[in-house]
């Protein structure tokens, strides 16, 4: 049993250590690794880390730079099937976003087979949307599927958490014949039903049910959210998207949705297919804030019910002058501006503080956000 834990804790070892520990391992009695799983995932984790050598110049056991026991070659499906069945999903998704992002094995994302055996993720979709422009022909629609179903899946989501925020505020003092289950007035209800309590089964049988109505927005506000292309922003970018795309939902709401770097694009024909707009955005390059804000200015109509969301980390690409300028006439005019520095699921920015307090003190009010706080800042903002 001795020999037998011995072999299985050398196997261990190796996975950590690598190719270049064999020559060792082997001479202290741990040649063979002593599960046959170990052998495979050895195998697995060398097609990848096993790069690293070349990478750093080292040699391996047998003095060369190749190394002398190579695995045997895999091809792109089968490397990432044996991927999923040895480690478990946490370790499978670190394993591909080293396999793209650190040695670029950008077939992970260009072979139609590959694409179909990876499971839907947001990790899997911030890189899909880094590597579209690599794709064509199936690939690309396979990848629009896949896409497609994330996407839904964080709309669902957010869609439960802001939506309730954003539809108006319950008015309790008014009662509505909109039966819905948000509108439930559930202590009225409770009251009204007290006399039907049923002692043996424990329960409160609720024999009518009142409703409260809700404060409606009669006047039409316009949201104009203003995008960050940049690598950096991806995240940002996702769920930008898709809250572009709830709060054109909302009634008296009107929604446009600019993407920038260097340039501007209008996107707001795009607002209600979140993943066409996503396929539509190019990722990285340069970065023009002022000309975006430029732009946010000549859409607004009616100062004073519009609301301008520039996400962004704030790495202004030339000088900040104009950006002030832009921010300095949209306050001036009435209109309310945000900076975001983050719009995701944690609200972690990295950013450049200097010229966020720069456009702090030019009016605007500068934050990193979750998108339900960000629904929150709406819904006080529009109320």
């Amino acid at each position: 049993m001795a020999d037998a834990r011995d072999g299985l804790a050398l196997g261990r070892w190796r996975l950590v250590l690598g190719r270049l520990a064999e020559k060792r391992l082997s001479a202290g009695g741990g040649h063979g690794h002593g599960h046959d799983s170990y052998e495979r995932m050895d195998r697995v984790l060398d097609y990848l880390y096993g790069r690293e050598h070349g990478r750093r110049g080292l040699r391996t056991a047998d003095g060369s730079g190749e190394g002398g026991r190579r695995p045997s070659a895999f091809t792109i499906p089968d490397w990432i099937r044996q991927v999923r069945e040895l480690f478990p999903a946490d370790t499978c998704e670190v394993i591909t976003r080293h396999a793209l992002d650190r040695y670029g094995m950008s077939e992970l994302v260009t072979d139609k087979e590959t694409l179909e055996k990876l499971e839907p993720s947001h990790e899997l979709l911030k890189t899909l949307l880094t590597f579209k422009g690599l794709m064509q022909g199936d690939v690309l629609e396979v990848a629009r599927k896949i896409v497609r179903t994330v996407v839904e899946q964080l709309r669902r989501k957010l869609e439960s958490e802001v939506r309730p925020v954003l539809w108006g505020r319950v008015d309790r003092s008014r009662r509505t014949r909109f039966r819905t289950a948000r509108n439930l007035d559930l202590r009225r209800t409770v009251r009204a039903n007290l006399a039907h309590w049923d002692k043996e089964r424990r329960k409160l049988l609720a024999r009518s049910l009142h409703f409260s109505s809700r404060v409606q927005r009669h006047l039409p506000w316009h949201v104009i959210m203003a995008v960050d292309c940049s690598g950096s922003m991806i995240d940002s970018v996702i769920h930008s998207a898709v809250m572009a795309g709830i709060f054109r939902g909302l009634p008296a709401v009107t929604v446009s949705l600019l993407a920038f770097d260097t340039a501007v694009v209008d996107l707001s024909e795009a607002v209600e297919d979140p993943v066409e707009l996503l396929m539509s955005v190019q990722l990285g390059g340069g970065t023009d804030i002022g000309g975006a804000v430029a732009t946010c200015a000549s859409l607004v109509q009616n100062p004073t019910r519009t609301v301008v969301v520039v996400v962004t980390d704030f790495g202004e690409g030339g000088p900040i002058a104009p950006l002030l300028a832009g921010v300095r006439r949209l306050r001036s005019e009435g209109v309310r501006v945000l900076g975001l520095a983050a719009l995701d699921s944690q609200a972690q920015p990295s950013y450049d503080r200097r010229v966020a307090e720069a456009c702090a003190d030019a009016g605007a009010e500068i934050a990193a956000m979750t998108p339900r706080h960000l629904a929150e800042w709406l819904a006080r903002v529009m109320a």
